[in-house]
This record gives C-alpha cells, structure tokens and sequence, in this order.
C-alpha cells in the first residue's frame, strides 16, 4: 500500500528526466520503425525523449546533451545512412560518454536493416561514411577517431537486431519485444518507482530509515519497515529506492511477496526475478526452490547490493529468496517491510526496525484535501460546511493515509449532501476497498487468534491486558502469546502503561466480520454489536446459543423491557455489557457460562439462580445490588478476578468473600459502607484495593496479611480511625493512600511494608504521630503529609525534629538503593507542617 505522506518529494525523487533517450536517422526511421517504437514506449507507461523538432546545427544542442545526461536508459537505432550525419555521431559519442561514466546508465544498440558487423568495424555505408568525414575534418581528425571508437563500443554491446527482410508484422512483433524488455526491465529492476501523487508528511520518516541504513558505514545493514496496512510501508521502502538505489553494485524492488510466495512456481518466478534484476536484464532459468536460492547467494555474494523485499508476511519468503542471510558482501543493505513483526526475526538479535506510524491530525487533513479537492483547492481553505465534513472524515481515518485517500478521491467533485451520506455510510459499513487491505492481515491469523481479535474488536478494545487476558483465558483461549501475534501484526497495540487499543477502522473491520457471518439474521451471528441488533435479541426471543456476546450501548439513557426468556436462549453467552439502558422489571435468569458481566446502573438484584461460578469479570457501579445475595449463595467463585462496585449505595457491608483469585476490589464512593469482614485482612491474590470516599466506613480486619497487596487507598473514609496491624511478608505494597481519613496513628507495624514508596497522608487532622519505626522503610520515596495538623514525629534517636529526617538511616539508603534516576528531597512548609519526603536533600 503506498504512503501517502514531508511536503515536499525532491528528496526521494529519481534522479532521471526521461526514461529512454532515442537516437536515430531521420531520414531512415522516423517515418516507420522509430516513430512506432516511441509510440509503442509511451503506451506502455515508458516516457522517452525523441528529437522531432529541435533546430540542426553544427553542434548538437545544450537541450539534446542534457536529455542524454538525464535519461536512464539510451537506446541507438543504427540504420544504413545513421553515420552519414554528423549530428548523430556526435549523440553517440555523448551516449558512450554518459555509459562510461556511470555504469548505472543502460544503452541498448538497435541495429535496423544493418549488419552489427559493419557498424563495429566500419564496413559498407558506416565505412564510406567515415571516410567521408575524415576529408572534411582533416584539421580535427581527434573527432573523427572518437566517432570510430564510439561506433566500435556501442555496436559491442549487446541489443536487438532487425534482418532485412522482415514483414511489417514481424516488425510489429520485433518492436514488442523491445517494450516487453524494457517494461521488465523498468518494473523488476524498480529503476522507475512511483512514489505517491501527494508526498504529505514522508521526509521525516524517510530521514528516519536513511539513519538506520547509515549507508556510508562499510557493513552489512538489514533494516525492517514495520506498520498496519495501509500505513504506507510500500511507499517509503520505494521513496528510500529511489534515493539509493544508483550507488549499489546490483539493486532489486521485489514487490507483493506475499502474494507470489503462494505457490512454489510463485517463489520460483520472485527468484527468477530477483535474479533478472541482478544479471542486468539476462534471464536466469529456475527449476526449483533450492536452486533458486543458491543461484542468488552465488551470483550476489561479492557484490554491494541493495535489495528490498515488500510485503513479506512470514520468514519463510525471506529464507527462500536469501537463504539464511548471512552471505552478504560488506556495505550491502537490505529492506525489509511487513505487517509481521515476527518476519523480521531473520534480521539478527536486535533488529532494525522503523515502525510506520498513522498520519498526525494537519497531515491528515492535508492529504484528505488533495484528493478531495484536487491540488489548487486542497491548498486553499474550502467552505464551511465541507470543513467540518472533513474534519468527521479525518477522525474517522485515524491518520491512515489508504482510508483519507480512498475516502478523499471518493467524495471529489461530489455535493455537499453526498458527502453527508457517504460519511454516514462510511460509518455503519465500512468502504469495501478499506477492509480488503486490513482484512489480509486477519487471514493470516490462526483460528484461535481470530476468535481473540474478534472478541477484542468487539468487546475488549481499551482496556487493560493483563484484564483482557484472563477474561479469555477464561475462555479456553490461550490469549498471551496470540495477543502478542496480533500486536506484531499490527491488528493491536498495547501502551507503556498495558492498556489494549485497536485502530477504529481495524475494530470496524472486526465488527464487518462478524456481521457478514449473517448479514441479515443476527442471531445467526457470533457477536452482537450494534444497538438495534442487541435490541433485537434482547427484547423478542431472537437469541440463540451462537451467540458469543453482546454490547448494549445506548447514546442517550433508554428504559426497555427484555424478554423473559431472551437469555434462556444464549446458553454460550460469554460477554454482557450494557451500558445507559436501564430494564424496568428485575431479570430471572443470566447464563451460568458468563465470563464478563459489565452492568452499570443496574437497578435489580442479579437472579437468585445466577450461578457466576465462570465469572472473571463482574463489573456493576453505581447498582442496586447487595452484596450478601450475590456472594453468600455457597458457590466458590475460584475464575473471579476483578470486581467493581463503585458508588453502589446498597452496600453496607463487605461480606466474606469465597473468591481466592480476586485481583482487583473496588467500593470507592460506596457511602454507606460500615464494615468489611475480617476474612478480607488475608486475602493473598488481592492486588488492588480501593475504598475511596466511604464516608462511613469504621470497621477494617484487625490485622493484613495481603501479600499480594500493592496498591491500597481509604482516601476520604473520614470515619475511619484505626488502621489495621501489619502481618510480615507485606512487601508487594508500593503505595498506601489515607488522604481525608480519620486516622489517628499508624502501628508500629508499618516497618514490614518494606516495598512501600508513596505513603499519602495528606489532610489526616486527626493523625498525631508517626511511628519511629516509619524509619525502617528504605524504599520510601514519597511521603505526603500536609495539612496534619496534629502530627508529631516520634522523638526516638538520632532524629528529634521533622527537619533531621534527613539525618536518618532510611533516607540515606534510600539515596544508595534507588541510583540517580530518583531526585530526592525533604520539603517543609511551616505554616501547614507539610512533610512531602523524596529522598535526602532538605530544601527549607
């Protein structure tokens, strides 16, 4: 797929004006053979330079020599009279010039109606020609002697030949086999690579491949081109192409590997044109792979290449084509773009690797522009009304230069209300030549890893992974290592911080998927995704167990009325999310085999026969729901990992809970909150713990041994007073907020939280001391405590004062454990006794 992308394209452009420059006697030619052959080079895409209206003088003309100078390939068609003139000698002596001094220019002899002999060794017409010339210029006979020279090299290289003779239809077919040459010597070679009609936002990514290339470095460098399709990975590997490619011994573009490596006589025929490319236009036959593959390394294995190898999907295409790759000569550089990260493995170790990034937002906008309203216009700002259209479509893109083309080369020269219904369209079903470019991704995917990014696109994008993961490992779907081949792929992207994304138009193609398994019939579908669709199952008896899903989210607050029956119906139902739709009478009954129940605003109790024993997801803020009922009914919910309910004003207490892989616990804003059951002080998987703003919360466990605990927050619980004894083996705790508690001191105990590094004690009014053992903590950082009104260090020696902190054995260690990545200081505000701690430096 090309990129689409800096502002300007000079600096990857090829450095040729034409691509053949054609020499000839008018006289003999032009009415016939040279004016079919230009004619027949232009058709077929070959732009050459033919002089038809030039002024003749005694020189030939500065425009002459420099479309000789500026033209890839020189072609000289030798007829009977052709050394007869002085003008054309003196072209052919320019072309052996331009040969001999750039060995990257290709001339090609055509000998028409003319023995090959007699032009090499001036014979017949070429002989009495040159005879001729020798009495006229007998006071420059160095110019003489340098036609004869340039006759005898031109007419030693190797060309074509046309016998006198021959019937004007095989003429026809002689000059096709000229352009057939010349077609594949153009394309395979990529001595002509195209690069984009807008070059927006390119020359920086260029820059940035040339420095992993470094070419002037003396050694071997093979450089990966990573991206989503449709990012343009194909356009920059050309645009970097066409800047190096004349400074190699040998050079090769092979396009669409993929695709040609589908079949071995595929591979053979990649091979065989690798090896075209390499052998300066001779055909090389291949019988079989093996062969294919030695061939290449033994024809290039002394010689500075630089290769480039686009859209290879596994390293297995590599391996067929360069063998282990480890047979370079030195200075050589090879180019590698995929949509595979895995590929480029073959690389080495720590492999090169660019990886394409999406268009920003003005690049964007740029290019939508230009194929929308054509150069002048996409340069100007347009109305109004079609800005804010453009804007929607851009977004809409995410910055993927094949969608803005596609979409921007749709809506040229269309009205306003056009534009409005194909934005809409866009966004229900997706442009077909879109999803067929990401789709190919998809179907290089494994059936498991298929049935993961559907979910994914469906259901799971944006959240956590390690979330994500057990929700399908849950599932029977080994999810780790297929994740990571859907991030290679490029289907996915997971941040520094472990969140899950998904490009919008690879989710929308996801969903395209599941809707074409019945276009018509969603409940023949695996997955329901849309709001009418989900209504449909939901409220009539449409369901069936096919069903994998369902998402219900309604843009506006919706009161519906489900069907009894509607979930009896979907006993395969994995995932339930409902969002802002709010049901007016209580449920009967929920499948057993549910994985994610995501239920805000849930205004009943769940179905006394729910049984969540599959549950590893039970998310429910802001619900009627009583904890008793859904926790104390004898089941062991062994899968639960993560629950939520935030702001459920029901709760009052937090019963025992039968969940021993409990992760992730959140009741934050859970007013009525009083009590929290002592069993909960030893829950040993419990990761993260947040009781935020539970006004009345008194009662914690008398003591915690959490050893799995590392993140613990009773911010704003103002009723709180006691803070539980600490058990030993507490260490996985990194942070501990009691911000706004009512805490009035911490135990002694708090010297086995040896891992903890933020302690937040910020406006604890009732908090009066700080136990000395506090001191004993070498990896605490950070220690708020502003606005304590009341507090007192424990005076126990050395340290008698907030200040001398600094003077005290944890401080120092923490300096020597955590290196000088973590700046630390002591600050002290007199006026609220803040104590904000990050190491060892007062600043007063």
């Amino acid at each position: 797929m090309a990129f689409h992308g800096g502002a300007s394209s000079s600096s990857f452009a090829p450095r040729w004006d034409y691509d053949v420059f054609l020499s000839f006697r008018g006289e003999d030619t032009l009415g016939g053979f040279t004016s079919y052959l230009y004619r027949a080079l232009c058709k077929s895409g070959i732009w050459p330079f033919i002089d038809l209206e030039l002024p003749r003088g005694e020189e030939i003309s500065d425009e002459v020599i420099k479309a000789i100078e500026r033209s890839m390939v020189l072609i000289i068609v030798f007829s009977e009279n052709y050394a007869e003139s002085k003008w054309c000698l003196d072209e052919l002596a320019k072309i052996v010039e331009c040969r001999e001094n750039d060995q990257k220019v290709l001339l090609y002899p055509i000998f028409y109606n003319i023995d090959p002999s007699e032009v090499r060794n001036q014979k017949g017409n070429f002989g009495l020609a040159l005879a001729k010339h020798e009495e006229n210029f007998k006071n420059n006979m160095d110019k003489v002697q340098r036609w004869r020279e340039s006759l005898s090299k031109a007419a030693s290289t190797s060309g074509w030949h046309y016998k006198k003779g021959s019937s004007a239809k095989h003429q026809s077919e002689f000059i096709q086999q000229i352009v057939q040459y010349m077609t594949s010597s153009f394309v395979s070679r990529g001595m002509k690579s195209f690069v984009v009609q807008y070059p927006v936002g390119i020359n920086s990514r260029v820059e940035a491949i040339k420095s992993l290339l470094d070419i002037e470095l003396n050694e071997v460098r093979m450089v990966g081109i990573h991206g989503l399709a449709g990012v343009g990975k194909t356009t920059l590997a050309k645009a970097i192409y066409n800047i190096f490619a004349y400074s190699f011994d040998e050079i090769s573009f092979l396009e669409n590997v993929r695709e040609k490596s589908r079949t071995k006589d595929g591979i053979i025929e990649l091979q065989e044109s690798l090896l075209f490319n390499v052998t300066r236009g001779r055909f090389v036959k291949v019988d079989n792979v093996l062969q294919g593959t030695k061939l290449i390394e033994d024809k290039l294995c002394h010689k500075r290449v630089f290769l480039v190898l686009d859209d290879v999907d596994n390293s297995g295409q590599v391996e067929n084509l360069l063998g282990k790759c480890d047979w370079f000569a030195s200075g050589s550089r090879v180019i590698i773009s995929t949509r595979d990260r895995r590929v480029l493995t073959t690389l080495g170790d720590n492999p090169l690797i660019y990886e394409v990034k999406g268009l920003d937002q003005c690049e964007s906008h740029e290019l939508f522009s230009l194929h929308a309203f054509g150069r002048q216009k996409g340069r100007q700002k347009s109305n109004e009304e079609y800005s804010k259209l453009a804007e929607q479509i851009v977004c809409y893109a995410n910055g993927l230069p094949l969608a803005l083309v596609i979409m921007g080369s749709n809506l040229y020269g269309r009205t306003l209300r056009e534009w409005e219904c194909a934005i809409r369209r866009y966004k229900e079903i997706p442009d077909r030549e879109i999803q067929k470019i990401l789709k190919i991704s998809f179907e290089s995917l494994g059936k498991t890893e298929q049935e993961i990014f559907l979910d994914i696109a469906c259901f799971l994008n944006g959240l956590d992974m390690d979330y994500v993961v057990n929700i399908l490992e849950a599932c029977n779907l080994y999810s780790s290592s297929s994740i990571q081949r859907l991030v290679d792929n490029c289907l996915i992207t997971v941040d520094e911080r472990g969140k899950l994304s998904m490009h919008g138009l690879v989710q929308q193609m996801g969903r395209e998927i599941v809707r074409q398994e019945s276009p018509g019939v969603p409940r023949k579908r695996s997955r329901i995704c849309t709001l009418e669709d989900s209504f449909k199952v939901l409220t009539t008896t449409k369901g069936s167990n096919r069903i994998r899903g369902i998402l219900l989210i309604s843009p506006k607050p919706k009161t519906v009325t489900f069907h009894p029956k509607a979930f009896k119906i979907m006993e395969n139902l994995k995932f339930l999310i409902v969002r802002n739709v709010h049901i007016d009478e209580g449920l009967n009954y929920l499948p057993k085999g549910l994985r994610l129940l995501d239920w805000p605003d849930f205004s009943f109790s769940l179905p006394s026969t729910f049984n969540p024993q599959h549950l590893v997801a039970l998310n429910m803020p802001c619900s009627l729901i009583r904890l008793e009922k859904v926790l104390n009914q004898g089941f062991q919910l062994g899968r639960l990992k993560y629950m939520n309910f935030d702001y459920c004003k029901s709760i009052t207490k937090l019963p025992k809970l039968c969940t021993p892989s409990l992760k992730r616990l959140s009741l934050s804003g859970c007013k009525n909150l009083v009590e929290v059951h002592p069993s909960i002080g030893s829950h040993d998987k419990l990761e993260s713990w947040f009781l935020v703003d539970c006004e009345k919360l008194q009662t914690l466990p008398d003591c915690l041994m959490m050893k799995s605990l590392q993140y613990f927050s009773l911010r704003g619980c103002s009723r709180l007073e006691k803070f539980p004894d600490i058990q030993p083996g507490m260490e996985s705790l990194r942070i501990l907020s009691l911000s706004k508690s009512g805490i009035r001191e911490l135990p002694s105990s708090i010297e086995y939280l040896t891992g903890l590094e933020i302690l937040q004690l910020n406006f604890c009014e009732n908090l009066r001391d700080l136990p000395y053992s506090i001191y004993k903590l070498q990896r605490l950082y950070i220690l708020r405590a502003s606005n304590c009104s009341k507090l007192k260090i424990d005076k126990g020696p050395p340290c008698n004062s907030v200040g001398s902190l600094s003077k005290c054995g944890f401080l120092r260690k923490l300096h020597a454990t955590a290196g000088d990545s973590r700046t630390s200081t002591i600050y002290k505000e007199s006026d609220c006794e803040e104590l904000l701690v990050i190491g060892s430096t007062i600043i007063k």
